[in-house]
């Protein structure tokens, strides 16, 4: 098992590569907006799995992952050639769903944000339903001895 410090700075390294080759050697016609944003390896630095973006629709991605797929033999000897390491991780693509819990989390505070609103209107309005202060206080109870 390699030193953790050692397979975040590999992963990071793995993500320049692979987003500059992208931008630059990768020329599939399918390959939309990509934006790879992180890269995770394995413990034994045998394996890596990189996480993307891709704007557009369901179309854009689909497309995307296809390129992605038959580029990966490509990007990965570049990944061996420029980290120079001896045995190359073998490099799988996810895409990330970082947009889409983006998109759930703010629909969530939004609703969380109308409701709050509501309790506040419903507690301006709201009146005691006895005395304001229904607790006795000490100057009452010598009065009623």
């Amino acid at each position: 098992m390699a030193d953790p410090a050692r397979a975040r700075k590999l992963a990071d390294r793995i993500q320049q590569i692979v987003a500059h080759l992208l931008d630059t050697r990768v020329k599939d016609p399918r390959l939309g907006f990509v934006t790879i944003t992180d890269v995770k390896v394995t413990g034994d630095l045998q394996h890596a799995s990189v996480f993307y973006t891709v704007l557009g629709d369901e179309e854009a991605r689909a497309g995307t992952a296809a390129a992605l797929e038959s580029a990966k033999g490509l990007l990965r000897s570049e990944v061996g050639k420029q980290t120079g390491i001896r045995l190359t991780p073998s490099l799988d693509f996810f895409l990330d769903a970082v947009p889409e819990t983006a998109a759930q989390l703010d629909a969530a505070l939004q609703e969380a944000a109308r409701r709050d609103a509501e309790v506040a209107a419903l507690a301006a309005r709201a009146a005691y339903a006895g005395e304001a202060d229904p607790y006795r206080k000490p100057a009452e109870d010598d009065e009623t001895d």
